[in-house]
């Protein structure tokens, strides 16, 4: 455990599943906040479709990274990650336990793990250090490694040659510390983490997603496309939801279908995020 114990909870899973309730009762047994994952939620034109908790939702528990930013800003993960460290740290001087709750698996991933900004690896060196792992055995290596990098050597796996090798061909390559870039990515985070994944039965959960999209449609989900027309071909924009519209509003195809289209698409992004969860991360799993 960190000497602190601050702590970032983190609640994910696929779209529908219930993870905005699931946190917003969490945080409130807590006393926590919740700060989003999810790379639509956090524009400000974009509402319905992207499925943003209601006001009363908001007023219950306090969120961040809803709505903070417009479609026209240019805005991507990196971006994501630089202002949510920034968030986290000034909330961390105040508050105990935080709640990451989305389903952006990448954004998710480049919070934990922070993005790959090491350097290229020319084939010479990493050729050399494998050599010199099969000649001389991995002790010298270790030792290598404490002479140059003492704060890594410290706290990585010094039996696994892996990353051992890695760090070696790093500071080879830049002349920096392994441990810098670690910090640059964010993996050197002053707070423990816990991960959560909500998972369904596959019927269960498309049965919520055709329910969601009707729901959406109810609430006005069109007359939010049709505001956004003239900016269909924003990045922000093409999503689920709203591509679909736009080929209807454009005359490609009948409502029924956009909103069968809606469905279809909402159930294959399902599939992906969870296969995706699966594959990258150490998650708890909850059945709901």
């Amino acid at each position: 455990m960190h000497k602190n114990a601050k702590t970032l909870i983190t609640i994910a899973g696929p779209t529908a599943v219930g993870k905005t309730g699931f946190a917003i009762a969490l945080a409130k047994r807590l006393g926590a906040e919740i700060f989003s994952a999810d790379s639509r939620q956090v524009y400000q034109e974009l509402n319905i479709g992207v499925a943003k908790p209601t006001l009363t939702q908001l007023e219950e528990v306090k969120h961040h990274f809803i709505g903070n930013i417009s479609i026209h800003e240019p805005y991507d993960v990196a971006s994501y990650v630089d202002e949510m460290n920034e968030a986290l740290k000034a909330y961390f001087e105040h508050h105990d336990v935080a709640i990451l709750c989305g389903g952006t698996g990448l954004y998710i991933d480049a919070l934990h793990n922070g993005i790959d900004t090491m350097p290229d690896i020319p084939t010479h060196i990493r050729e050399h250090y494998q050599q010199l792992l099969t000649s001389e055995g991995l002790e010298p290596l270790q030792d290598e490694l404490r002479n140059k990098d003492i704060e890594y050597y410290n706290v990585v796996d010094k039996q696994n040659p892996r990353r051992v090798l890695r760090a070696l061909e790093v500071i080879a390559v830049s002349g920096e510390p392994f441990s810098n870039f670690r910090k640059k990515n964010g993996k050197g985070h002053d707070y423990r983490k816990l991960n959560y994944l909500l998972e369904m039965d596959r019927e269960q959960l498309y049965h919520r997603i055709n329910y969601r999209v009707e729901t959406m449609i109810n609430q006005g989900l069109l007359e939010e496309v049709k505001n956004l027309m003239p900016y269909q071909n924003l990045k922000a924009l093409q999503t689920v939801g709203y591509t679909e519209l736009f080929d209807y509003l454009e005359g490609k195809h009948n409502l029924e279908t956009a909103v069968e289209l809606i469905k279809r698409n909402s159930r294959r992004y399902a599939k992906r995020q969870m296969t995706w969860f699966r594959k990258y991360g150490n998650w708890k799993v909850f059945r709901l």
